[in-house]
Formats: C-alpha cells, structure tokens, sequence
C-alpha cells in the first residue's frame, strides 16, 4: 500500500501542474463520449423511424424489384403465393404495390412513385387510414416534404399519369387527403400514396404486389419462389454504413485530443524524474528496487487518468444526462440530407460506450506514463543522489 499511498501524495503536492493536466484529460473523456453518443443515437433513432415507417420486421421484394433500378419497377409485380397471402390476411404482413408515375403540379411535371397500400393495415406507421374512400374520388396521402416541393395541400387536386401492366398510359385525378409528417424521407419525397385495391385496378395489376412488409420482430423467414426476403440488417446497412463513416472519421478528433493530453503527461512525468533524480536516488538506496521505483512513477502518471475520469464525471454526467433528455436541435438545412432524423437528434450514452472509453483512456494514460520511467533501470544509486541522470 506503500507504493499507491506515495503516488498519490506526490502527484497532489505537485499542485497546478496536475490539475491542469487532469483538466485537459478530462476534456477527451467528455468529447469522446459525447460525439459517440451523438453517432449512436442517430443510428437508434435513424433505425428506429426506417423500422417503424417502412420496413417493419423486413420485406419480401418481388424478385424483379430494385429501388435503386428505376428500370426494374415496371415488371416488379405479382401476386403473392398463398403462404405470404395467409400473413396478410392475418394482419401480419402488408402488401405495398409501386406503380412509376408523373404529377403535373403548378403546370409542370413531376415523375413520382404512385404506392398502393391498404387504408386499414397497422403494419408501418403510414397513416394510411385517410385513404379510405366510398365514392369514385380518388385519395392520395403525400408527405410533408412533398407537399412543400410542390405546393400541394389538403384538398387540393393533382393530376396522376402513369402506365399500366399492359403499357397504356392513363391519367386520373387524386385528392390530397392528408399531409403525414414523417422524418423518413423514402416515403415522401417524390411519393404518392393511394389505397392498394384502387392502384391495382388503375394499373390492371389485380391482387399484385411489389413488396410486403412483415410485421415487426418477425422472424422464421421462409424461401418462397419469385420472392426474395430482405431482413433488417439488408435494409438498413446504408445508415448503419454511414454511421460508421461518420465515426471513423470522427477518430481523427479523438486522437487530436488524445495525443494533446498524452503530450502534456508525457513531459510532466520526464519533468518529475528530472526533478527528483535525488529522491529516486534515496529510495534505492534506502533499499526499494528499480522496479518498485519504476511502478511508483507510472502509477502516478495512471493515476491522471483517474482522476480525470472523476473530473469528467462531475462536469459531463449532468452535461450529457441533459443532451441526452433534451436532444440537439437540428437546423432545417439538414431536412434535405436525407437522414430519417426528425427535428431533433437524441443522443445515446450505453454503459459499454462511457466504460469502453474510459478504459482506453486509462490504458494510454498508463503506457505514456511508463515510457519515460525506463530511465530508471539504468540508474546508478550514487549518481542519482548527486543529482546526475546517466
């Protein structure tokens, strides 16, 4: 206990220089976490609203469909086979039919996706029920960003174009009935939705489909033949991917930061043994090993770690406690991004993130502290009580 005791005396008696340093540690702890919280929230909160949305617990894609093949719509429909057909029936699945089409608003045109899905499905949180319909109007359900590009509101008519299975062209009139406020923007820019049983009788498409959405926490998928079944972790890989792009570059900030406070410690401990080449000295000769001594100045130097680490409790926990309940207010600009983020991020502290982190901190810490103390294997008793390094 010896050892712990004096570390812990000397590195508190060497006053303003070891706070300063623990200051500046303890900025790296509270910037790492708090920039990787940023980025693990948005990939929760990214996730979360794709999940609830639009993808539910994953699709089944008709084997022709690509979204990004824009080519690939026109033949990617077909009736579902009985076992998927069972599902829905259930209310554990959803067909969606897309249909490629071209709105005339404000006297210009506008190619859209015209998407049929059922008014009465509980599926995805589309408020598809606003498109039920008795009468010969023809509903469609817009977002708000597409209501913005367009200048569309509620009540107002558009005229839909679009081409049907046999490749005729036809055109209709449709309703806004509703603006949904959705921060996923693949189901509002440049979509129109419409109820299901109306989109395939205007595309002469009769019970077909483009994809299905199951229902959430499904699981057990099954081959079926012409269908092809995309889990989650398929169709959220390009956030999950830019997530980690986003991470991996922020990096660069923490080894900045990191490498700033390394130096600081670096110097104060080839400083200290400068300093007290006497009481290094007096310590072998009093009968303590190198090894011991060389223990008493990394201990000290990890100890900066420690006490950094309460220091960045005492100031970062109500800090990130409340960017955590309040979120960070994003600007408007990043609407047209693309990121299913809403108004507000959210950040998320995990416990393994503020442990992971705080151990990498405090393993670099120890490493840097020893670097400078490998000096005292090679010092001679005498020279050091005279006050000469060799």
């Amino acid at each position: 206990m010896i050892i712990p005791k004096l570390a812990l005396k000397n590195i508190l008696g060497a006053g303003l220089r070891t706070w300063l340093n623990v200051v500046v540690l303890s900025f790296s702890f509270v910037a790492i976490i708090w920039t990787q919280g940023l980025y693990e929230g948005m990939n929760k909160q990214a996730s979360t609203a794709m999940i609830n949305s639009e993808f539910g617990g994953g699709q089944y894609w008709q084997e022709n469909y690509d979204p990004y093949d824009p080519l690939s719509i026109q033949d990617s429909h077909a009736k579902p086979p009985a076992v998927l057909q069972k599902l829905i029936a259930a209310g554990k699945a959803t067909p969606v039919l897309v249909v490629q089409g071209t709105i005339y608003p404000e006297g210009r045109f506008m190619p859209v996706l015209l998407k049929g899905i059922d008014p009465q499905q509980s599926i995805v949180d589309i408020p598809a029920q606003f498109l039920k319909s008795d009468g010969e109007e023809l509903p469609a359900l817009i977002g708000a960003g597409m209501a913005a590009t367009t200048g569309l509101k509620i009540g107002d008519y558009i005229t839909l174009r679009w081409r049907d299975a046999d490749g005729a062209f036809d055109a209709d009139d449709a309703r806004i009935v509703q603006i949904m406020n959705t921060p996923v923007q693949d189901i509002d820019q440049g979509q129109i939705w419409l109820p299901l049983k109306r989109l395939q009788k205007m595309a002469g498409m009769k019970n077909e489909a483009t994809l299905i959405i199951m229902e959430r926490n499904f699981q057990n998928p099954i081959k079926v033949t012409g269908w092809t079944f995309k889990n989650l972790d398929f169709l959220l890989q390009d956030i999950h991917q830019l997530v980690e792009s986003k991470s991996v570059g922020s990096s660069i900030l923490y080894l900045l930061l990191l490498f700033l406070a390394m130096i600081a410690i670096f110097d104060t401990q080839v400083l200290s043994i400068f300093r007290r080449r006497k009481e290094i000295g007096t310590l072998i000769a009093l009968g303590m090993t190198r090894s011991k001594v060389i223990q008493l100045f990394t201990l000290e130097g990890a100890l900066y770690g420690i006490l950094a680490a309460g220091v960045a409790a005492i100031y970062g926990i109500p800090l990130l406690a409340y960017t955590a309940a309040k979120g960070w207010a994003l600007p408007q600009s990043t609407k047209s991004y693309g990121f299913s983020l809403g108004s507000t991020l959210f950040p998320s502290y995990s416990f393994a993130l503020i442990i992971g982190t705080t151990l990498i901190v405090l393993i670099t810490v120890t490493i840097v502290s020893f670097l400078p103390t490998r000096r005292i294997s090679k010092l001679k008793p005498t020279d050091a009580l005279r006050g000469k390094m060799t």
